[in-house]
């Protein structure tokens, strides 16, 4: 069904124009729209439109109707490959999921209804086991849906297989405020010093660089020496997560322990925290394996888990992960004082909304401040 509308606005000069908006809806198709300066013109094109429409000869339509959900998953992972490689294992597994449900359909038939039917069924999904059911949380099903609205989003704007983007009509789940799960002064110590007699002398220093920068795992492991500048005291991440360079600035300790790892660094690698060298006798399966590496080729970031592990066990620390690490130093940061805006910084993040599940911590730093204010301008 096609509708015109008339759409009159006044210029600087007082002059009245006119120019009428066309519009043709048919079920099941996405709304087409285009504007006309004279009614008659509009009129046919509507005409046209909604014949071509329901002859499938429409581009976009017929651009809908032939390609698959297949066709446009190979082609958006083929986008990331090259694009942003770092990112396309990810990308892999949450598209993955949509090809394999959906990946017969036409782009036609994916439907923003059908779209909520399967995000449903994600969610009631067992990924566990019989014995130990587990499923899907809200801000994983919200992941899977955003990677599925960025491909439509490219066979909108740059492919031209299609007219709108259905994901615009799927409502994404409640999240949860976050996890901030952070260090006593107690655990802080403990670990710290379980770290220092751990059997991996890189284990202190790559703890420690976590608590006082509040940088991420990969960020600590893809560092190279070219990235830090020991006069200055200044730690630069030149690959991150939301893709933006930032500086961290590293606290006098961090220096001096970067100066004695500098001493024993690798030649033939600038990584700071790399793989362990392949040895000659027979590897251990459970210490050696994950840090295999070849001499010829980059041997890739540092494996530490199982030393990690062991100094959460000899620390008697429990419900705790290396990326509480990062939450520990932005809790940190927000009893310390800290605003919002300058955690967020620190934490390399684009938004604040990340930062306010810190908020609560700062209530006591809120408190001095209208202490000071009311003794300054209300005391007697």
């Amino acid at each position: 069904m096609a509708t015109i509308q008339p759409r009159t606005w006044t210029d600087k000069q007082g002059k009245q124009s006119t120019r009428y908006r066309a519009q043709v809806r048919l079920r099941g198709f996405p709304p087409v729209t285009a504007s006309f300066e004279r009614k008659t013109d509009a009129k046919a094109w509507a005409q046209a439109t909604e014949a071509a429409m329901r002859d499938g000869r429409h581009f976009p339509m017929r651009e809908a109707k032939r390609r698959t959900l297949t066709d446009l998953i190979d082609r958006q992972l083929e986008t990331v490959r090259l694009k942003n490689p770092r990112d396309y294992n990810r990308q892999k597994g949450h598209l993955g999921w949509w090809k394999e449900k959906l990946g017969e359909y036409t782009l036609a038939q994916i439907t923003p209804a059908k779209i909520a039917e399967y995000r449903d069924k994600m969610l009631a999904e067992n990924i566990g086991t019989d014995e130990a059911p587990a499923y899907r949380g809200p801000a994983t099903a919200n992941r899977y849906l955003s990677a599925l609205s960025k491909a439509f989003s490219n066979a909108v704007k740059e492919w031209h297989w299609l007219q709108d983007n259905p994901l615009r009509r799927v409502n994404k789940e409640t999240e949860s405020t976050g996890r901030v799960r952070f260090l006593s002064d107690d655990e802080r110590k403990s670990l710290l010093s379980a770290c220092q007699k751990s059997k991996l002398p890189e284990l202190y220093l790559i703890v420690l660089m976590a608590l006082t920068t509040g940088m991420r795992r990969g960020e600590i492991l893809g560092l190279r020496w070219p990235d830090v500048d020991l006069e200055r005291r200044m730690i630069v991440l030149n690959k991150t997560k939301n893709g933006e360079r930032r500086s961290v600035p590293a606290v006098p300790e961090i220096a001096a322990l970067l100066r004695e790892h500098a001493k024993v660094r690798r030649l033939d690698t600038d990584r700071i925290f790399p793989a362990k060298p392949i040895r000659k006798k027979k590897p251990d399966a459970i210490t050696e394996a994950p840090n295999a590496a070849s001499k010829t080729e980059d041997p890739g970031p540092l494996w530490f888990d199982a030393w990690w592990y062991e100094a959460l066990k000899q620390s008697g620390i429990k419900d705790f992960r290396f990326h509480d690490l990062r939450h520990t130093a932005a809790s940190y940061l927000a009893m310390s004082g800290a605003t919002t805006p300058e955690i967020a910084a620190v934490l390399g993040h684009k938004t604040l909304s990340m930062v306010k599940r810190y908020a609560h911590l700062s209530d006591q730093h809120t408190g001095t401040v209208v202490e000071r204010m009311t003794q300054k301008y209300f005391s007697a």
